[in-house]
C-alpha cells in the first residue's frame, strides 16, 4: 500500500480538518512551537482578487432548500469565491451548517494534545524504517522543524502538522480558507452555525488508523514535501473553476489506501446524506459547506442522495 501526496493534500484541504492545525499545533512537544510560530505570516498586501465560481448544488422540494458548496479548508489570499450565486444562495438561508463548528482555541489544543500524542511513551521516529527515518528527517530540515520536534506525536497528527506547515510556507492561509469566512459572515448575519461531526470526530478518524497506515501517510507527506505548493495550487485550480469531475478522479488516483479513503470519504459521506434527507422534513433554507471532496467522485453525497429520493442539481450561476 502506497498513500500519494495527492491525497495527504486532499485530506487536509478538501476531505477532513475543518479546523486550524496551527492552533492546536501550540500544544507541540520541545521546539516545535517556535518553529511553526517563527513561519512568516501570509502577506496580504494590494492583493488583486480573481473572481472564481466553485460549484453549487441544491436539494428542493415544496418547502425545503438545502444548497450544498464544496469548501477548501485552507487557501491563499485573493479568491473572489464568495458572490454571486454562492453569496446569493448563503444570503437566503436561515442556518449554515459546516463539517464542525470549531471549538474554543484552549478546548481544541487540549483535544489535539490529548489524541496526538503517543499515549505508550514510543517515539514517531522509532516507528519507522531506517530509510523512511531519513526521509522524514530531510523534510523536517527543510521546513526548519528539529528532526525529533515531533517525536511524543503519533504518526497521522505529524503527518498532518507536516502537510499544514509546509502549505502555509507556500502562501496559504487558514484565515483565507472557506469555512472562516462563511463564519464570520453567518456571525454578521446572526444566521445559526451547525455541525455535522465534532473535532474529536474528525481527529479520531485519523487516530483510529491502524499504525502502518498512519506512517506511510506521514512518510509520504515527507517524501514530496517541495512540491506541496504546486499540488495544492492545482487542487485548487479545480475548485475554482468547478472541475467537479477531474476532482474526483484526483480523489480516486491518489487515496490508493482503501482504509483511508472509506475512513475520510466513504463513510462520512453516507452519513451526512442521511442528515440531509431528515433536514428535508423541515421547511426553511440551509446552506451546508463541506470538503469539496465530498461532493466529488462515485461515493459522494450527490450521488448518495437518490437513495433518499433526492436529488442534487447544479447551480448556474
Amino acid at each position: 500500500m502506497r498513500l500519494r501526496l495527492k491525497s495527504v493534500l486532499t485530506a487536509t484541504a478538501t476531505c477532513a480538518l475543518a479546523w486550524t492545525i496551527p492552533a492546536a499545533a501550540q500544544t507541540t512537544p520541545t521546539e516545535a512551537p517556535a518553529a511553526i510560530e517563527a513561519l512568516d505570516p501570509v502577506k496580504v498586501r494590494a492583493v488583486t482578487i480573481k473572481d472564481v465560481d466553485p460549484a453549487l448544488w441544491v436539494v428542493k422540494d415544496e418547502d425545503t432548500t438545502v444548497y450544498l458548496f464544496g469548501s477548501i479548508h485552507i487557501l491563499k489570499p485573493g479568491l473572489g469565491w464568495f458572490d454571486d450565486g454562492v453569496k446569493a444562495a448563503f444570503d437566503s438561508s436561515d442556518q449554515l451548517v459546516l463539517e464542525l463548528v470549531e471549538p474554543p482555541a484552549g478546548e481544541a489544543q487540549a483535544l489535539f494534545g490529548k489524541l496526538a500524542m503517543d499515549q505508550q511513551g514510543k517515539t514517531l521516529r522509532s516507528k519507522m524504517n531506517d530509510a523512511d527515518r531519513a526521509v522524514y528527517d530531510a523534510a523536517m530540515g527543510k521546513l526548519g522543524i528539529p528532526a525529533p520536534a515531533f517525536d511524543p506525536f503519533e504518526p497521522w497528527a505529524a503527518g498532518i502538522t507536516l502537510s499544514m506547515v509546509a502549505m502555509q510556507k507556500s502562501g496559504f492561509d487558514p484565515n483565507s480558507g472557506v469555512e472562516k469566512q462563511l463564519t464570520a459572515a453567518a456571525n454578521a448575519a446572526k444566521k445559526p452555525i451547525a455541525g455535522l461531526e465534532t473535532m474529536a470526530f474528525q481527529l479520531g478518524v485519523f487516530d483510529t488508523l491502524p499504525e502502518s497506515e498512519q506512517v506511510a501517510f506521514l512518510v509520504e507527506t515527507a517524501k514530496m514535501i517541495d512540491d506541496a505548493g504546486t499540488s495544492m495550487d492545482k487542487m485548487v485550480d479545480m475548485w475554482a473553476s468547478a472541475e467537479t469531475e477531474s476532482l474526483g478522479q484526483l480523489m480516486n488516483e491518489g487515496l490508493t489506501s482503501r482504509t483511508l479513503y472509506d475512513a475520510l470519504l466513504t463513510k462520512r459521506n453516507a452519513n451526512w446524506a442521511k442528515w440531509i434527507s431528515a433536514r428535508m422534513a423541515k421547511p426553511g433554507v440551509t446552506f451546508i459547506a463541506v470538503g469539496a471532496g465530498h461532493l466529488a467522485g462515485p461515493t459522494s453525497v450527490p450521488n448518495l442522495l437518490p437513495a433518499y429520493g433526492l436529488n442534487a442539481t447544479r447551480v448556474a450561476y
